[in-house]
């Protein structure tokens, strides 16, 4: 069975589904090669932003909202801080903490926030376990 890729957004409020679909897209090339289901997961503050809603369904993704306090739980994990969303949101970031939430606690981060168009994607990947 193949692993989990958890694919983690953030954005301002203003950005277009059509940069943080062309992020993702981005993203999924620079972390490789894997197998696996993916998903797409961010902050459940951003459930009222069509804007998230449409790129997860042009990419295909199931979406899932995650709450402020099990992100918050994958602080210490994650590889860059942002002030401007830790003033705003009380992140690090949404993009790592997202994607690591995602993957769950056997999950690991292969691809640190990356940043266009005033969207942020992150990768963390979860494999099942051999046997």
């Amino acid at each position: 069975m193949a692993g989990l890729i958890a694919i983690g957004v953030g954005c301002r409020k203003n950005c277009t589904s059509a940069a943080i679909v062309a992020l993702v897209r981005r993203a999924l090339a620079e972390a490789g090669a894997l197998a696996g289901e993916r998903e797409m997961f961010t902050l459940d503050e951003k459930q009222s932003e069509a804007n998230v809603r449409e790129a997860a369904r042009s990419l295909g993704l199931p979406l899932n909202f995650v709450s402020h306090v099990r992100l918050l739980r994958e602080a210490k994990r994650v590889a860059t801080h942002s002030a401007l969303v830790e003033r705003h949101v009380g992140l690090p970031g949404v993009a790592e903490t997202a994607a690591l939430a995602g993957a769950g606690p056997g999950g690991a981060l292969i691809l640190p926030r990356i940043a266009a168009g005033g969207a942020t994607c992150a990768i963390a990947y979860r494999g099942e376990p051999l046997g």
